[in-house]
């Protein structure tokens, strides 16, 4: 069993928001693995996959992004899952827009949901994927800066990182290490 969970908020206007990349990245994953996001559980939308026999969750917390961990404690519990079974994807400010950062554990950093993510299910040693948002030309407060759209100029290097993250998330999932998962995707 993995746990697959994007960060996000649920409401469409969030949707193309830099906030919202851990949705757009778990969105990737869904449909490399060919899963529909049709089940709501745990505070999520979930979409079920299979990867060597393993079954594979996919979740979109429903709890808005300060409250995420709400939902991925109730994920862990149901399935009796722990750590070395969760992968987070979120958006990080702390790095340069369209890069991505492996590390098998860590802080929340700057980052709200994160926080409340290690909060909840009180330990951080799971494996994240952050994905760069961090625009050096934008001077605007964090909080506007992360709820507002990606622009039309920056949306294929994006959709380009949430395809990595991806791909990173689910080679974490095939049993990959962390460490060969880092080398191959994090830049």
């Amino acid at each position: 069993m993995f746990i697959i969970v994007g960060l996000g908020n649920p409401d469409e206007k969030y949707l193309k928001t830099f906030h919202n990349m851990g949705y757009i990245a778990v969105g990737d994953v869904a449909d490399k693995l060919g899963a529909k996001f049709k089940k709501r559980e745990c505070d999520s939308v979930v979409a079920e996959a299979h990867i060597g026999g393993e079954k594979v969750l996919i979740a979109r917390p429903l709890t808005y992004m300060n409250e995420s961990g709400r939902a991925v404690k109730q994920l862990l519990k149901k399935y009796k899952a722990g750590a070395e079974n969760l992968v987070v994807i979120y958006d990080d400010y702390d790095l340069l827009k369209g890069k991505i950062r492996i590390r098998p554990s860590g802080s929340a950093g700057t980052h709200n949901g994160m926080r409340s993510v290690i909060a909840e299910i009180g330990f951080s040693d799971f494996a994240r994927i952050r994905i760069g948002i961090r625009d050096e030309e934008v001077n605007i407060p964090l909080i506007n800066y992360v709820l507002s759209e990606v622009k039309r100029e920056d949306y294929e290097l994006f959709i380009a990182a949430c395809t990595r993250a991806a791909d990173a998330a689910i080679a974490l999932a095939k049993g990959e290490s962390c460490e060969n998962v880092m080398t191959a995707y994090n830049g």
